[in-house]
């Protein structure tokens, strides 16, 4: 069974203060919904657990079932830190779950074929990480806005969610940094301290974070909204 976790607990200072942006408005639906629904579609998920701010569970719940997804099984309140939020998640998934796929629901462009793909990777692998090359050319700043040096982009990805692992292998990793008392930006991040191979799955340019609110307009336009 294949579970997808999709986590929305966290506050965007950069959209605004204390803005929850996984349910501002993008056309006609939150923007959480449209990572739902793109979960609820897609072939290779089973079960869905959603991880919400405390103070919209009820919200998120209501959501689900407005938008006919039936296949979230949980509703749950994260915590403080992504970090916590995915381990609350991986906490509430089925007994016989042998793949979970975390996703941000920040990114309301994720495609079902993305999220097969991670999966299979996954399955193959052990992993399966959405990321983009990287085509600019990157500058390392050490202080102020002075360039200390140029960055080689040609081994440089930016990387994305959803990321898809073997369950086992995902706990693993949560285990270690929980231990070791380490702060992780994303699920991948964790896995690289136990695993030597972490596997790339290469994703579309369209699969956009809500970081600023003129990413709404973006994520308006992809989404032909």
């Amino acid at each position: 069974m294949n579970f997808g976790v999709i986590v929305a607990a966290g506050k965007s200072e950069r959209v605004g203060p204390d803005v929850d942006k996984a349910f501002l408005s993008l056309g006609t639906k939150p923007v959480l919904a449209y990572s739902l629904l793109a979960f609820e579609r897609c072939p290779d998920i089973d079960g869905i657990v959603l991880v919400v701010q405390k103070n919209r569970v009820d919200a998120a719940r209501a959501m689900a079932q407005m938008y006919g997804c039936s296949k979230v099984k949980r509703v749950i309140a994260g915590g403080s830190k992504r970090q916590i939020s995915v381990g609350i998640g991986l906490d509430h998934v089925a007994d016989d779950t042998s793949i979970v796929s975390v996703h941000d629901g920040a990114r309301p462009c994720v495609t079902h074929d993305l999220i097969s793909e991670t999966i299979k990777s996954a399955k193959r692998y052990g992993s399966g990480v959405a990321a983009v090359k990287i085509t600019d050319t990157v500058k390392e700043v050490n202080r102020g806005m002075v360039i200390s040096k140029t960055i080689d982009r040609t081994k440089l990805w930016a990387v994305q969610t959803p990321q898809s692992f073997k369950i086992e292998l995902l706990r693993k990793a949560f285990e270690f940094i929980n231990k070791k008392k380490i702060t992780i930006t994303d699920e991948a991040s964790a896995v690289e301290f136990v695993s030597n191979e972490v596997r790339l799955v290469p994703a579309p340019v369209s699969n956009i974070k809500i970081t600023v609110a003129d990413d709404l307009v973006l994520a308006a336009s992809l989404l032909k909204l």
